[in-house]
């Protein structure tokens, strides 16, 4: 019984507190109060009226500094000291959030209008188009030293695909190819080493972009993985000729449902996707043997393409066990183009493209 009791008094408390904002506002000024004097406590090694050897510095005063918070701003004094040894990051890590904040909304796509008016219930007040135009801009700089790092590794994984997004140039709506490569590293790290943005996905973007990361210092790449597009394929080959090639497999069985009558439900499709189960490539062909012995009789035109071109999706198992998972298919990249799309980030990999933005 008194449990309930202390219960229930615990969330009146809890209530009244949320609604109190004076007192949250007066409570939370005087809890960063504490930390500012503690911070210079530490700085100088002793604390306020001490006497000790191991003192650093000794106080001068305060100076005042506001602070804008979700329950208004507070009005803190930020303790000196006489040698200037003190400096607290309390601002700085409270401007930085916001700014990240800010920066975050614009990398989703978040309009001016919008942003304006989350950071005004976020702070109590807002920001011009133009404050938040400069906080995008400060992007810029990171973004285009990230897209043009050099590669300095071996990165014996490759894989690469691309998609579609809408952009705005010259006030015009054009659906343009943005261009994405993950590598793997020697200990099985995964990096975007690239993206890019082109009129299409063609032979000469997609050799135009592994060439650019070649220059970058691209080296050691031993495997690729990506769809059958005829470009791609070609550039892979002219770029990096020794790399040996993986056809997604996914995208393979994507491809198949063309060899098929529309709106078949047979389980061909699922029995030939266990195949890339198999953890043995002498399996693998058993096991495609048996399929199409079983299926080419019903679906002929299925069999003859799986037959002609499934070869290209068993690269992978020239590859240790443990990377087949990953390294059969382009799925590593699907959290990410998700993430990509709609987003207005890539353009800061391609700033002569920077315009197209929308």
């Amino acid at each position: 019984m008194t449990k309930c009791k202390g219960k229930t008094e615990q969330i009146d408390v809890k209530e009244l507190l949320e609604r109190d904002e004076d007192f949250l506002q007066a409570a939370l000024q005087a809890l960063l109060q504490a930390a500012l004097e503690a911070e210079m406590s530490e700085t100088i090694g002793a604390e306020k009226g001490e006497r000790t050897e191991t003192r650093l510095a000794y106080r001068s005063g305060y100076y005042p500094r506001s602070l804008v918070t979700r329950v208004g701003t507070l009005e803190l004094r930020v303790p000196q000291d006489r040698a200037g040894r003190f400096s607290t990051e309390l601002f700085q890590r409270s401007e930085k959030a916001l700014v990240g904040t800010l920066a975050e909304m614009y990398v989703q796509g978040v309009s001016t209008r919008k942003v304006k008016a989350v950071t005004e219930a976020l702070c109590g007040h807002s920001f011009s188009a133009s404050a938040i135009s400069a906080v995008n801009k400060s992007l810029d700089e990171a973004l285009l030293a990230f897209a043009e790092r050099r590669l300095s590794e071996p990165l014996p994984y490759l894989i690469l695909d691309a998609r579609y997004e809408k952009v705005r140039d010259a006030g015009i709506i054009l659906s343009q190819a943005v261009l994405v490569a993950v590598a793997v590293d020697g200990q099985g790290q995964r990096q975007i080493i690239g993206v890019d943005l082109a009129n299409r996905e063609s032979r000469s973007s997609w050799r135009d972009f592994l060439s650019a990361l070649k220059e970058r210092g691209l080296f050691g790449v031993e495997f690729v993985v990506s769809d059958d597009h005829p470009g791609l394929k070609q550039a892979i080959r002219e770029v990096l000729p020794s790399a040996a090639w993986q056809r997604c497999y996914v995208h393979f069985l994507r491809n198949a449902l063309d060899h098929l009558p529309r709106k078949l439900a047979d389980d061909c499709l699922q029995e030939l996707r266990w195949i890339y189960d198999r953890r043995e490539l002498v399996e693998v062909r058993r096991d495609i043997a048996a399929w199409l012995a079983k299926w080419c009789a019903k679906h002929s035109k299925l069999c003859d393409w799986v037959e002609e071109n499934i070869e290209e999706t068993l690269t992978y198992y020239r590859l240790p066990l443990a990377h087949h998972k990953h390294m059969k298919s382009t799925n590593m990249l699907e959290r990410f183009n998700q993430e990509l799309s709609g987003a207005p980030m890539w353009c800061a990999f391609s700033p002569m493209r920077k315009a197209a933005c929308g």
